[in-house]
């Protein structure tokens, strides 16, 4: 898959695309139908497919302080398009001025005259254009005048529930793990390095590898979970009993995320780790000794490997 950084990073002589739009943020599974159906059409057409998307977040450069959790970080987010099949990810800085880039110029800078689309795939709620004034239907009426079709698929929707990244961010911010794995298709990842904490848990038999986050990473509510951990370039992951919060029994104020690897026996700090939630075992509990702590954590130990099999 071929990576660009902006529209205008397109060769000279590119040929007609096909061209899926979004922020795509979690590639959940609405992103991957929108994006594997364009996938789709560009091969029966004998063209290039594109996935048209931006960084930082639009609703950071439109409403400062407002950036939502991220799902999946951008390389994350590459790997997840890459598996998909596309042929090139075009990530477009969003800058002020971009955002302000009327719908009609978008269409015609963007997807015209670099892109030369010859069909748009999007959702149909998909909207565009300084204040989003663009929808469906208008990037229709634009689509006849400059050349190009324009399907607008429905969105995924299951026992009534449509998956959406908001969607997904409010189960997680609940602790509803499953949930979210349920709309994403896969886990929830969280990633983040490696950095020395109390270091509470070697001394009480559980040492945790503690890990720095993205700030805006969408961490799940407090609580405890089974997880699966992930290093990089070890096609083998580890069991992992994972505590998000402030360990209340320690009086901590720092929210953290710490996972304890069951049967490992080495040295994690500075590596870059990825938590893959698969399940709430339970909330947080403030304990007035160490013993029962100690022995509640032996119970997660358990529970954790019941949960992942």
């Amino acid at each position: 898959m071929q990576r660009w950084r902006g529209y205008d990073a397109a060769p000279g002589g590119w040929g007609r695309s096909v061209v899926t739009i979004g922020v795509f943020d979690g590639v959940h599974r609405g992103h991957q139908a929108t994006i594997g159906h364009a996938v789709t059409r560009a091969r029966e057409l004998g063209v290039q497919s594109v996935v048209l998307t931006f960084d930082p977040h639009p609703a950071e450069v439109v409403r400062p302080g407002s950036h939502p959790a991220v799902l999946t970080e951008s390389a994350r987010k590459a790997e997840l398009i890459e598996e998909l099949g596309v042929d090139v990810l075009c990530v477009v800085p969003f800058t002020p001025e971009f955002s302000r880039l009327p719908a009609e110029a978008f269409v015609h800078d963007v997807l015209v005259e670099n892109l030369h689309a010859t069909r748009v795939v999007v959702g149909n709620n998909f909207r565009f254009g300084h204040r989003a004034a663009g929808d469906v239907a208008l990037l229709e009426r634009l689509g006849a005048t400059f050349g190009f079709s324009v399907e607008g698929g429905p969105l995924v929707a299951e026992e009534g529930t449509v998956f959406s990244s908001t969607y997904i961010r409010s189960c997680v911010d609940a602790g509803d793990v499953g949930a979210a794995a349920a709309a994403l298709g896969r886990p929830h990842r969280v990633e983040g390095v490696v950095v020395r904490g109390d270091q509470r848990g070697r001394e009480l038999g559980f040492p945790t590898a503690n890990l720095l986050c993205h700030r805006y990473a969408a961490i799940p509510a407090d609580g405890v979970y089974a997880a699966r951990l992930v290093r990089r370039g070890r096609r083998e992951p580890l069991l992992a009993a994972v505590s998000v919060g402030t360990n209340p029994t320690f009086s901590g104020r720092e929210r953290r995320v710490e996972a304890y690897a069951l049967d490992f026996d080495g040295d994690l700090y500075g590596e870059r780790l990825a938590l893959d939630f698969v399940a709430h075992l339970r909330g947080q509990i403030r304990y007035d000794s160490i013993e029962p702590l100690i022995a509640q954590m032996h119970q997660d130990v358990e529970r954790t490997r019941k949960a992942l099999g």
